[in-house]
């Protein structure tokens, strides 16, 4: 039987094929410490293709970060103001401190340009978004082993140990809901990590 586009007329099947598709949100979420920024940011440096979601968050940014490149850096009152006016796709309070969410506006705009867009949030986030983005492919980063995330979460030295404690009780929740994504990716090695989430994706890893 002949496809739908294929009895089109000519000149239709010809603003069908400019007209771009709408893309596939990739979500990637993981437990605290896994790597996630890190990956993040591999792809961004690699993969300029790839459009890459900048969360916003009321926490105080660290050594490096710069706002609007990694986070959009507001105050509690900015951040609820968002919240209050539906301009977020999805937010939570994670680690029970600081809040983080996702600005829905320009995620719309690359999906619907057909641009391939990458969220990085925690899980909290993922499974809002599993509810108003069903059709988003769900990505889980995790660690090769539990040792290897407490050394991770230990040698980054952002975090107090009273913090790190709570990070890591947290992580074992988080580690628990794998299952609930569509894919798993171990991060053993960023580079191979990065490359098998783009694949994912339908990029061509370089």
């Amino acid at each position: 039987m002949a496809s739908v586009r294929s009895r089109l007329p000519s000149w239709l099947r010809g603003l069908a094929e400019d007209t771009p598709r709408r893309a596939r949100l990739t979500v990637l979420a993981g437990p605290t410490a896994v790597g996630k920024g890190t990956v993040s940011a591999d792809v961004r440096a690699r993969y300029p293709d790839v459009w890459l979601s900048v969360s916003a968050t009321t926490r105080p940014p660290r050594p490096g970060e710069i706002d609007g490149v990694h986070y959009h850096f507001l105050d509690a009152d900015q951040f609820s103001q968002m919240v209050s006016d539906g301009e977020l796709l999805e937010w939570a309070v994670v680690h029970g401190r600081n809040s983080y969410g996702t600005p829905r506006g320009p995620v719309e705009d690359r999906l619907a340009v057909g641009r391939p867009a990458l969220l990085e949030i925690d899980l909290q986030g993922a499974r809002q978004v599993r509810q108003t983005m069903p059709e988003a492919q769900f990505v889980f980063l995790a660690p090769p082993s539990w040792e290897e995330l407490v050394r991770r979460l230990e040698g980054r030295g952002t975090e107090d140990a009273e913090e790190r404690e709570r990070r890591l009780v947290t992580a074992q929740v988080e580690l628990a809901a794998a299952a609930e994504f569509d894919h798993t990716i171990i991060n053993d090695d960023v580079r191979r990590a990065t490359d098998e989430l783009v694949a994912l994706m339908g990029c061509t890893p370089s």
